[in-house]
């Protein structure tokens, strides 16, 4: 009898259950895709900060304190210790080896450039000039430990580097050329350079390269030649070993708990931190990883991370509870003015025996019901917004989420009991009495 009552009242309404279930699904509309959006953000929004380059440089632990004066290193780019190639495959083996997207060793050597004695006829003649060479990884190949294969390289530790031509091949005799060099030298695409080292006057080592492409970054590489790591290390004479390594990894935004010491954790928080993909946990696990290394935090890229993303998601946040509110002022009103209409049914209701639970149990049984379909409607109509949003905002939407579907209608059932508690409850004590007696 009880869902036969509920029934029948939610359907001799249609007009005006039909407004309070469009309110409440365009408010659960606008909540779903703000949720979905919300929750879908972080990784988004990493993905996308990985545009601004590597967040952590990893250096030897004897070059931690360098000779800086006025922001200037003074000592020589070729001073201080080198670490192995050979280790870099670890990175691969720590916790959060999937949130590094990508990293990328570099050497840079002092270099004379010029054409050798007998150039191609293919290429203009190039004056010789003081320059530097900066040797690192485009696209290279990395065997992880567990038999994997890993592409990685400046190219994606630096995206942001303009190349008009081609990136060099890492096993070629190739390289590109900054642009502000490139116009002194008047290199262009095809042309053959002679790079070689001097020492107290005389030749060291010499390499061969041709000109694949030249280089804007609107930093220092505009004035250097950038080629295969492996070359710079022929050409410092420090083979297998790398000066800098460049990592891009996709990190969690640092709290007041994520910026506290590791040393002074319990066991407990020690895990939950070591656990948890912050920028100082990840250089935590590359310092473990690769011995003999000082990891440092490129605070400018790391923090402006973190506070775009928290900004974003505070609006997504304030946009749900912006729409649960209008959705709740809604179904209140609502229900006021059906509460008035149903006052002789109330009365009636009471003069035959129900109590006030039974009334106030009635009324909210029906206001459920009604959630539980805008709710529904909503989360559908909030699904097709959250595509809309996430392709123009992030280019990919986010995925459905049966957790996000309940969320709603938890959200829905609970905007609904509080948006009409307050006339369930004047019904529940109307004095039946006056009403059956037309007052």
């Amino acid at each position: 009898m009880f869902l036969r009552l509920v029934t029948d009242s939610f359907t001799r309404r249609p007009r005006r259950q039909l407004l309070t279930g469009a309110a409440l699904a365009l408010g659960m509309a606008v909540a779903t895709a703000a949720i979905s959006v919300a929750l879908d953000v972080g990784n988004r929004l990493a993905l996308e900060f990985r545009s601004l380059g590597a967040n952590l440089v990893v250096t030897p632990t004897a070059d931690s304190l360098p000779l800086e004066i006025g922001g200037v290193d003074y000592r020589p780019v070729n001073a201080g210790a080198y670490l192995p190639e050979s280790d870099l495959p670890r990175i691969k083996e720590i916790f959060w080896h999937n949130n590094i997207i990508a990293f990328a060793p570099v050497l840079e050597t002092p270099i004379t450039v010029g054409n050798p004695a007998s150039v191609p006829s293919t290429s203009s003649i190039i004056p010789t000039q003081d320059a530097r060479y900066l040797g690192t990884w485009a696209r290279h190949i990395v065997s992880a430990p567990d038999g994997s294969k890993f592409v990685t390289g400046v190219t994606q530790t630096n995206p942001w580097w303009h190349v008009q031509g081609r990136w060099f091949d890492d096993d070629a005799r190739e390289c590109i050329v900054g642009a502000k060099l490139a116009k002194r030298l008047g290199a262009l695409s095809g042309s053959y350079l002679m790079i070689f080292q001097r020492v107290n006057g005389g030749e060291e080592s010499s390499e061969g390269l041709t000109v694949v492409g030249v280089l804007e970054t609107g930093g220092p590489e505009d004035d250097q030649i950038v080629g295969p790591l492996s070359i710079a290390q022929q050409l410092a004479n420090k083979p297998g070993q790398y000066r800098k390594l460049y990592v891009s990894a996709l990190t969690k935004p640092e709290d007041a708990f994520g910026r506290r010491d590791p040393a002074t954790l319990s066991r407990s928080d020690y895990d939950r931190w070591f656990c948890t993909p912050y920028i100082s946990s990840i250089a935590y696990q590359l310092k473990q990883a690769l011995p003999g290394t000082d990891v440092r935090v490129i605070r400018r890229v790391a923090d402006g991370e973190g506070v775009i993303l928290s900004h974003v998601e505070t609006l997504l946040w304030l946009v749900t509870l912006a729409s649960l509110l209008a959705a709740a002022l809604a179904v209140g009103a609502s229900s006021a003015a059906s509460v008035i209409e149903r006052r002789t049914e109330i009365g009636l209701m009471k003069a035959l025996g129900a109590g006030s639970a039974t009334v106030g149990l009635l009324l909210a049984a029906e206001q459920l019901l009604l959630a539980f379909v805008g709710g529904g409607i909503g989360y559908s109509l909030g699904l097709i917004l959250a595509r809309v949003v996430g392709d123009k905002i992030f280019g990919a939407p986010p995925e459905p989420s049966l957790l996000v579907l309940v969320i709603v209608l938890v959200l829905a059932a609970g905007v609904t009991l509080l948006g009409s508690a307050l006339p369930l409850r004047r019904a529940a004590h109307y004095d039946p009495a006056p009403i059956l007696r037309g007052e």
